[in-house]
């Protein structure tokens, strides 16, 4: 008899096929991180150049990763930070923008 075989997922969250993704993993971090830096350097005027350039980094980053993403762990940490990302492009846009009014 033979037995189907299951990929063990039990220690990565919703890692389904069982295979490591390095690339799209550090993507994903990456996309959490500048959307956290865009998100909190946001809501300090000063910051806007920090904060609309993480934001539109981690939005590209971020759906970059989303276009080569293999699991729903990977697509659901790339949504999270793509939209603080874009929160605090947004915001900082208000506040000055990419180039500070030097253009």
């Amino acid at each position: 008899m033979a037995q189907a075989l299951q990929p063990n997922t039990a220690g990565s969250l919703f890692a389904t096929d069982g295979k490591p993704h390095p690339l799209q993993d550090t993507l994903a971090v990456a996309t959490l991180v500048l959307g956290v830096l865009a998100f909190i350097t946001s809501f300090f005027p000063g910051l806007h150049l920090l904060s609309s350039w993480a934001g539109l980094v981690g939005i590209v980053g971020g759906a970059y990763g989303q276009w080569i993403s293999v699991t729903t762990r990977e697509r659901f940490a790339l949504v999270l930070g793509m939209g603080a990302s874009g929160v605090g492009f947004l915001i900082s846009m208000a506040n000055g923008g990419l180039f500070g009014g030097l253009f």
